[in-house]
């Protein structure tokens, strides 16, 4: 049975990056699950504040979430952890556009948690944080993912360093376990192995 933490995320701030295309559920499930723990989550979109992002029930279209900020707008100062959801069209747009590339590029500088599923894990290929990275995600992603220099391999949820992986929505679970995780870890006491 699990334990209820109603507030082990308070005062955690999470950024979801997405747009058009994005699979529901890759969202609504980590973006409730987070809030349940006591986290402020922010969607953040190449489209502009209040607009609207229409999500995707695999083939057929779901609801609409409006913009909380603009990718222009956003500091990944402000944010302790990136959240990345699915679907295809949603991060192949994603990594056409450099402001969004350079905000998730800036999490892995700072070596802030990244939570990437299914199609999510994409722009992190043009953002240069798969390479040396053992990740997952939607099976067909595996080549392009292996060709940027990371280790792939068919689970529900691979943790590398601040990294989490997942490849669809059955892993959802385990994925908001691990971020959960990830996030209640005070990063000024973590361990982070050998220093180099």
């Amino acid at each position: 049975m699990e334990q209820n933490n109603g507030q082990a995320l308070k005062g955690k701030r999470v950024a979801v990056l997405m747009t058009d295309g994005v699979e529901q559920i890759e969202y609504t499930s980590p973006r409730s699950f987070l809030q349940e723990h006591g986290a402020t989550v922010t969607l953040i979109s190449p489209k502009p504040k209040g607009d609207k992002v229409q999500g995707f029930n695999h083939a057929d279209k779901g609801d609409s979430f409006e913009v909380d900020l603009h990718i222009g707008a956003a500091s990944p100062r402000d944010f302790d952890a990136l959240l990345l959801p699915g679907g295809v069209s949603n991060p192949d747009a994603l990594r056409l556009d450099t402001a969004s590339i350079d905000f998730i590029r800036a999490f892995g500088a700072d070596d802030k948690p990244i939570a990437a599923i299914c199609h999510g894990p994409w722009p992190l290929i043009d953002a240069g944080i798969a390479k040396a990275k053992h990740m997952t995600s939607w099976p067909s992603l595996q080549n392009d993912l292996r060709n940027a220099g990371a280790e792939w391999s068919d689970e529900e949820v691979v943790i590398d360093g601040r990294l989490i992986t997942s490849r669809k929505p059955d892993d959802l679970p385990a994925f908001n376990q691990a971020l959960l995780k990830l996030l209640s870890i005070d990063p000024a006491t973590a361990d982070r192995g050998p220093s180099s």
